[in-house]
């Protein structure tokens, strides 16, 4: 079993920045900037109308092997690593487990996702499940899963095996201190290094998307404002202008 240090995290404007535009703005955007597909695929909201970002503390699982691994629930306590990646948990963090997608052994209960929460999590996102989902989902976090089960976490066929490593989450890649950015859509994973410029590019994109909002609102053409026409380019720029009390 493997565990590394703590993460490298962002500056928190560039964090708070990113969860204001969505998973859906950052996932166009980062197409543009050549991440194909960053969206974490077979996971979904389990809580309704929640939006987090936050950079992301890792947790890998592997297939279990009896001779390597014994404990039960509550053996030896310290020896369960799912615990350790929880005590690097710093204000805003969202943990990401890669439990191989799957859907019998509950990565987290209620009283390590109390922990989480306590110590300022804001979301978390699983290939796989949780158990005590009834109350869990009481808790004020984000919660992006396969599924839940009754089952604890080593009870079946996985065994978590290191933290803060880089891991594949519904076959994506997530390095530790990438930025999650998850609401109603999905989650999506945002390379550190494109951060800055993603939120330079989603700012602009989500701007000029409220004007053509507002103008198809009016019964403008779409053909015009969306996307926003060269045609609609002056027009937009005075109310622009105008919102920033400069018209």
């Amino acid at each position: 079993m493997i565990q590394t240090p703590d993460i490298q995290r962002p500056p928190r404007d560039l964090v708070l920045g990113l969860q204001h535009i969505g998973s859906a703005t950052a996932a166009g955007e980062l197409s543009r900037l050549g991440i194909r597909d960053p969206h974490l695929r077979g996971v979904r909201t389990f809580t309704p109308g929640v939006t987090v970002a936050g950079p992301a503390l890792t947790l890998q699982f592997m297939p279990k092997r009896e001779d390597q691994y014994r404990q039960d629930e509550y053996a030896d306590p310290e020896k369960q690593l799912h615990r350790h990646v929880l005590y690097h948990t710093q204000e805003g963090d969202v943990v990401v487990v890669d439990a191989r997608g799957h859907l019998g052994s509950g990565v987290f209960g209620e009283m390590m996702l109390t922990y989480f929460k306590g110590r300022g999590g804001v979301g978390v996102v699983i290939d796989g499940c949780i158990r005590d989902f009834p109350k869990a989902k009481h808790l004020g976090l984000g919660l992006w899963l396969k599924g839940t089960t009754p089952n604890f976490h080593t009870q079946t066929d996985i065994v978590p095996f290191a933290v803060n490593v880089p891991i594949a989450v519904c076959d994506t890649l997530v390095m530790p201190g990438d930025i999650i950015v998850a609401d109603d859509d999905g989650a999506v994973v945002v390379p550190i290094g494109l951060a800055p410029e993603l939120l330079k590019k989603a700012s602009e994109h989500a701007e000029w998307e409220d004007f053509s909002r507002m103008r198809l609102a009016q019964g403008g053409d779409l053909r015009k404002y969306y996307p926003l026409s060269e045609e609609a380019r002056a027009e937009y720029e005075e109310w622009r202008k105008q919102q920033s009390g400069q018209g």
